[in-house]
């Protein structure tokens, strides 16, 4: 069974066509393996009412188990990104953050300097990755093989072990 999931860029240049979308096609494409279908992509500017109004958009209209973010999760003055979306969140999934730091830790220490950050919408998974096309991908591959389960769990089609995992 394949999930629905829509991809945010966030990223002025982006949104003025001044930036071609590399890290909105790695998510896209990465999702393909969970299967995932991308039901809706867009790019936004670094405005808080901005990220918040596509993200509002998308669970009014398209529905999706899954919202992937990239980009203003740094440090800047213009990486609005979490200050958008914690206030939309229903609870945080830190577990999710935590590992895709780890994993860009092993390549950068820079990784320590993102403000990723992983939480739930109602039954849509949401994720905020960085915004180069390198740390989507080595974010995506730190938590790809836990989502399916995620997502399935927040449809209340599975329980919250894994069968392995579950008393006999």
């Amino acid at each position: 069974m394949s999930f629905r999931a829509c991809v945010l860029t966030v990223s002025t240049k982006g949104a003025r066509g001044e930036r071609v979308d590399e890290s909105g096609e790695k998510i896209s494409e990465a999702l393909a393996r969970i299967p995932a279908e991308v039901v809706g992509r867009a790019i936004v500017s670094d405005e808080l009412a901005d990220i918040q109004r596509q993200v509002r958009e998308w669970l009014r209209v398209a529905d999706p188990d899954l919202i992937v973010l990239t980009g203003g999760t740094g440090l800047g003055p213009r990486d609005v990104t979490p200050q958008a979306v914690e206030p939309l969140l229903d609870y945080p999934v830190p577990g999710i953050a935590e590992a895709m730091r780890a994993a860009g830790l092993r390549k950068t220490p820079h990784a320590m300097l993102s403000r990723s950050l992983a939480g739930v919408i109602g039954r849509t998974l949401l994720l905020a990755l960085p915004g180069s096309p390198r740390g989507v991908v080595d974010s995506l591959e730190a938590v790809m093989e836990a989502l399916p389960h995620g997502l399935r769990t927040l449809r209340g089609e599975v329980s919250d072990a894994p069968a392995a995992h579950r008393p006999s």
